[in-house]
């Protein structure tokens, strides 16, 4: 289904059935593909319709929804899976197509969701690592975890490759798969989600894993950046050992989303793969959040139990309060997320 500023409203082919390239595709422009991932019982993906207005919102671009929603359609997980290759193989076809009419790779950004981040990874895969880009959505864990790079979404699927991980070891894959991995509040349990099945099995199963792409859309939408720190472990974010992003070699700190892509040559450069960094998000839309690192010196030898109890409080008169609840010894850190006006940062 393709997309323009001009037909926003109204889905047309991408190609006639002759293998015609429609007429209002801009080989100049940027060309993002969007390809969602298994739908046990067939339902629209409810996120796909903003996704897709946000984008051509930006800038002039041709937008090309892949729906595959009848092979992904099946009560059993594994049966569409192997249709992934063959979804794959439909795309190389007419990407060959596209290539000959004069249309680079390189302008090719795809953003899979789910399975989907394999698909983009196989067709990836084939034009050996030549597309532009590549946003692996929370890239699908079961029947992919540790398999070789060839038949999974991996960073040498493209120039670019950057991976949002929500539900990992989930239904997400467990590892770190692109020259930069971001790990929203340590890439597992997100917050907001249900933690029984008592709270109803569909959202209970899907809503950390479905909330990668929730993400990638807000970083579309709105003002407030959710601003990553590349770390070597979640548990170290979260004590404050990474707040120096030059430390790893980046001299602003990288933006989860969309916009990453402004921080694309420093890391492919300095990491040719498995940065991973981390940031916290609120329950809700738009989910940002900010971080303080702070610094508590205690006079040297003097060693107590306690509590420290820190309030933060916005131009609105809003208050967030935090507990930090730890031994101190004579320099200790802790990062605290409270979520304020930007103007109070």
């Amino acid at each position: 289904m393709f997309y323009t500023k001009k037909t926003i409203t109204c889905a047309e082919h991408l190609f006639s059935r002759n293998l015609i390239l429609n007429k209002k595709f801009n080989r100049i422009n940027k060309t993002v593909w969007i390809i969602h991932g298994y739908r046990p019982l067939g339902s629209y993906p409810v996120w796909l319709e903003k996704l897709t207005e946000l984008l051509l919102s930006l800038e002039d671009m041709n937008v090309i929804i892949v729906d595959w929603n009848r092979g992904a359609t099946t009560l059993f997980y594994q049966r569409a899976v192997k249709r992934t290759w063959k979804v794959a193989q439909i795309l190389i076809k007419y990407i060959t197509r596209m290539m000959g009419l004069g249309i680079s790779l390189q302008s090719f950004h795809f953003i899979g969701v789910s399975l989907g981040a394999h698909i983009s990874g196989y067709v990836g895969q084939y034009f050996g690592g030549q597309l532009g880009r590549i946003s692996g959505i929370d890239p699908a864990g079961p029947a992919f975890n540790y398999l070789p790079a060839k038949m999974r979404l991996d960073h040498t699927g493209a120039q670019f490759v950057d991976v949002i991980h929500s539900d990992a070891g989930g239904l997400g894959i467990s590892h770190s798969i692109g020259h930069i991995d971001f790990y929203p509040n340590g890439g597992e349990n997100q917050p907001g989600c249900p933690k029984t099945i008592f709270s109803g099995v569909t959202s209970y199963v899907k809503c950390s894993h479905q909330r990668a792409i929730f993400l990638f859309i807000s970083s579309l939408s709105t003002k407030c950046n959710m601003t990553a720190f590349p770390c070597h472990s979640y548990e170290s974010f979260r004590n404050g050992h990474c707040t120096d992003c030059e430390d790893f070699g980046l001299n602003l700190c990288p933006i989860s989303g969309y916009f990453i892509n402004l921080w694309k040559n420093d890391i492919v450069k300095k990491h040719s793969t498995g940065l991973k960094a981390y940031f916290n998000t609120s329950p809700k839309e738009p989910f940002c959040l900010f971080h303080y690192s702070l610094d508590i010196v205690t006079i040297k030898g003097i060693e107590k139990k306690g509590n420290i109890e820190v309030k933060l409080k916005d131009k609105h008169g809003t208050i967030e309060t935090s507990k930090i609840k730890r031994k101190l010894g004579p320099i200790k850190k802790a990062l605290k997320d409270v979520k304020l006006d930007k103007s109070q940062r």
